[in-house]
């Protein structure tokens, strides 16, 4: 199964660095660059999971987060927050906002592809 991936990010170095390596381990890789955009992508397209970085313009990764939690079409969708907010707290925050699971940046590769398998049951990313 190819998962469709929503990768909410306003930072073109870490879309550009993620989307390329997800790409080769065969995800389909959609791109938000703020929030609002990753709400009306989210509702559009129904990924199977949404990286959400949490610090967004216009409505920001947890507020949009919220939203999608709050509405019948997109709650079920699997969210891990990805954010450089590594304080004490902000998983717990993260978590209660409605995500899924978080990771910190910069991006552990492995790790996060860890996490997004376990949030993809079926999905076995490619071995490459």
């Amino acid at each position: 199964m190819t998962a469709k991936v929503l990768y909410a990010e306003d930072n073109e170095d870490n879309v550009y660095l993620l989307t390329r390596r997800l790409t080769r381990k065969g995800f389909n890789i959609l791109v938000a660059t703020d929030g609002q955009e990753a709400i009306e992508l989210a509702c559009a397209e129904q990924p199977d999971l949404i990286l959400m970085d949490l610090d967004l313009p216009v409505v920001d990764g947890w507020e949009a987060t919220r939203r999608l939690k709050a509405m019948a079409q997109t709650q079920t969708i699997p969210v891990i927050a990805l954010t450089s907010h590594a304080m004490t707290g902000d998983r717990e925050k993260a978590l209660a906002a409605g995500c899924d699971d978080y990771d910190t940046k910069p991006i552990d590769f492995e790790r996060l592809l860890a996490k997004m398998t376990v949030l993809l049951p079926g999905c076995k990313p490619d071995e490459r």
